[in-house]
């Protein structure tokens, strides 16, 4: 299987919020989008964490 489940976590609080999953054989770079924290209560960067 390519595809492997992550999760991602805040970059402010570094609170886990997201769980998903990526192609491994695509992008084996670890992934960063901007996501809604809710405990931060605004949009934050999120990073993929082991």
């Amino acid at each position: 299987m390519a595809r492997e489940n992550i999760i991602l976590e805040c970059t402010d609080c570094k609170n886990r919020n997201y769980f998903t999953s990526k192609n491994k054989r695509k992008h084996p770079e670890r992934v960063e989008w901007k996501k809604f924290c809710k405990h931060c209560k605004h949009q934050t960067a999120h990073k993929e964490s082991k």
